[in-house]
C-alpha cells in the first residue's frame, strides 16, 4: 500500500471504520492510521484477524481500539459506542463501511437490517460522541446506488436494493448533519476485484467480473478502492455529497 494520505494530518482525529477487519475496511483503517488518526477496527465474527490488524496499525504509533459488533444488536452496538467512548472520548471519522446480505442462512429481511436500519443506528449512535468538523462517510457500490436506473444481476437485486434504501435514508440526515456541522460523503463504486461481494457474484454468475472488467474497461482492486474511501473522510464534501469510483458509464440515468 502507498501513503495516500500526509503522514501526520490526522494527528489526534479518531476513526471508527465498521466492518474493518479485512477487504475494503481493513485497507482504510490502515489509510487512515498510517496519517496519524486513532482508530477503531470493528469485526463481527473474525476476532484474531482483527487483533492481529490493530497490532500492526499499534506500531505506526496510534491507539487501534478492538471492538466486536453486531450492528444489528442494539445492545451490542452500544457496548461498542460506550468503548469508544471511553477510550477515545469521541469520534471524528465514521466510516460505514460494513454490509452484506449474500451470506447463507440468514433471515430474508437481514439485507434490509443491515444495509439500512443498522447503518442508521450506527450514526445515531455515533452522533453523541461526534462534533463540529467530523465527517461521516457510506460506502456502496454502482449496482447500488444506480439501481433505479440501471437494473444489475437477478443475485444481486435485493443487496443493491437494501444498500440504496441505506443510503437514501442516510441522505435524509444531510440537513441535520449539515447543522451539527458534520460533513456527509456517499463514495460509490464500481464492481471492486477481490471483494468477498465480487467473489460471490463470480461464484453464482461464472464471468462475471471478466465481463465487467470488459465493459469498464478497468475495475479498482480493494487497495485502491478503500484509498478513495479514506480520501472522502478528508476532502472536501461534493456538492451533492457523492464521490464516484470507477466507471459510470454503463450506468444509464439519475442515480
Amino acid at each position: 500500500m502507498t501513503q495516500i494520505l500526509t503522514p501526520g494530518s490526522l494527528a489526534g482525529r479518531r476513526a471508527l471504520v465498521t466492518g474493518s477487519s479485512r477487504g475494503i475496511g481493513a485497507d482504510t483503517v490502515r489509510y487512515l492510521a498510517e496519517a496519524g488518526a486513532d482508530v477503531v477496527v470493528n469485526f463481527r465474527n473474525k476476532a484474531p484477524r482483527a487483533e492481529k490488524l490493530a497490532a500492526e496499525l499499534r506500531e505506526l504509533g496510534v491507539r487501534a481500539l478492538v471492538q466486536g459488533a453486531d450492528l444489528t444488536d442494539p445492545a451490542s452496538l452500544a457496548d461498542m459506542m460506550t468503548a469508544i467512548s471511553e477510550e477515545y472520548g469521541g469520534l471524528d471519522i465514521l466510516v460505514l463501511n460494513a454490509s452484506g446480505g449474500m451470506e447463507g442462512g440468514m433471515a430474508e429481511d437481514y439485507a434490509l437490517k443491515l444495509n439500512r436500519d443498522a447503518q442508521l443506528a450506527v450514526l445515531d449512535a455515533a452522533l453523541p460522541l461526534m462534533s463540529e468538523g467530523s465527517r461521516v462517510v457510506f460506502v456502496t457500490s454502482h449496482q447500488a446506488h444506480f439501481i433505479r436506473s440501471t437494473p444489475t444481476m437477478p443475485e444481486y437485486e435485493a443487496v443493491a436494493l437494501s444498500k440504496r434504501a441505506g443510503e437514501d435514508a442516510l441522505r435524509e440526515r444531510i440537513p441535520e448533519l449539515t447543522e451539527r456541522g458534520i460533513g456527509f460523503t456517499v463514495v460509490s463504486g464500481d464492481m471492486i476485484e477481490g471483494t468477498v461481494t465480487a467473489t460471490l457474484l463470480n461464484r453464482l454468475s461464472p464471468g462475471a467480473i471478466e465481463e465487467r472488467r470488459a465493459q469498464a474497461g478497468r475495475l479498482y482492486n480493494v487497495s485502491e478502492f478503500a484509498a478513495e474511501v479514506a480520501r472522502a473522510a478528508v476532502d472536501p464534501v461534493p456538492a451533492d455529497h457523492t464521490r464516484l469510483v470507477g466507471d459510470t458509464e454503463s450506468f444509464g440515468g439519475e442515480a
